[in-house]
């Protein structure tokens, strides 16, 4: 299978199946034409045309275009076009992470193809028999990659939430790690990937952290997403990340990641120089037409 398997699997996106997505005239993400059409019956919100979506709602603020654009998906949900909204609203930006220009509902944010940010905390402690890491089991009821591992830590970064506020409540949630170990966690960059679903498009930002924890410490979860924990050597991680698709999609990136930077996937690997890009690929461009 190797490590590139599972990074290509994530970066599977086919830009000639969308159009771009527009907000006072800067592009913040792309749509598939199937959806533009949907939102078509609001034309005092949305500009869509064969070539591209506007929101175009005239007046008020931030909060007010965001409550007129819920408002829609609410009605697509009631006549049973899209699923269930997830409850954390995420901010699209046109470029970065600079000032929002409408707050929507993570699960409706691939419907627009915005970028997405999340946080993921490579949990690993120093033994006598080597470097071993904290890897969790999810929940057999969760909607996403139910029952497949994860790392310690890991969550989306809501609207309203700083990144260090929104890693605290996601260690503690998930792995009950006290806010004072959880400010121990080092940022060491980013992985990020472009995904077609069902739903849309996910151009997805990871911030990953290491945390070196105590021998002592044993993870539990706090709010029902990890049914279970597990200490292993970190080679059995690397191999069960080469050989098989145990992890949670995007999880897989983030371990690479930590494998490369602790050199256990160094030069003599022959995916290493493939990997170190495939981590930060560019934006695979829209066809010209639609620039």
């Amino acid at each position: 299978m190797g490590f590139m398997h599972h990074v290509a699997a994530c970066n599977d996106h086919d830009a000639s199946g969308f159009i771009p997505f527009a907000i006072e005239n800067q592009p913040v993400g792309r749509v598939r034409p199937a959806f533009a059409g949907l939102l078509q019956s609001w034309p005092e919100i949305f500009s869509t045309t064969g070539q591209a979506v506007a929101l175009h709602c005239r007046g008020g603020g931030l909060q007010e275009r965001s409550a007129l654009v819920a408002g829609v998906l609410e009605q697509l949900i009631a006549q049973g076009a899209l699923g269930q909204f997830h409850g954390e609203r995420y901010a699209a930006v046109a470029e970065g992470r600079g000032e929002p220009l409408l707050l929507i509902d993570r699960a409706m944010a691939p419907c627009f193809g915005i970028r997405a940010y999340g946080q993921h905390v490579n949990g690993f402690v120093r033994t006598g028999a080597g470097l071993k890491m904290w890897i969790g089991r999810r929940a057999d009821d969760r909607r996403h990659a139910p029952g497949r591992l994860d790392n310690l830590a890991a969550g989306g970064l809501p609207y309203g939430l700083s990144l260090a506020e929104n890693l605290a409540k996601e260690c503690w949630e998930e792995a009950g790690i006290p806010a004072q170990l959880a400010r121990q966690a080092t940022s060491v960059g980013t992985v990020t990937y472009h995904m077609d679903t069902a739903t849309g498009f996910k151009p997805d930002t990871l911030f990953c952290y290491d945390l070196e924890l105590p021998e002592e410490f044993v993870p539990h979860c706090m709010d029902g997403e990890v049914q279970s924990f597990y200490l292993w050597p970190v080679e059995q991680v690397m191999e069960l990340v080469r050989h098989s698709s145990e992890f949670k999609l995007n999880c897989n990136l983030v371990i690479i990641d930590f494998l490369i930077r602790h050199g256990y996937i160094g030069p003599e690997d022959e995916e290493y120089l493939a990997l170190l890009g495939a981590l930060h690929p560019s934006m695979p461009p829209l066809p010209r037409h639609f620039l």
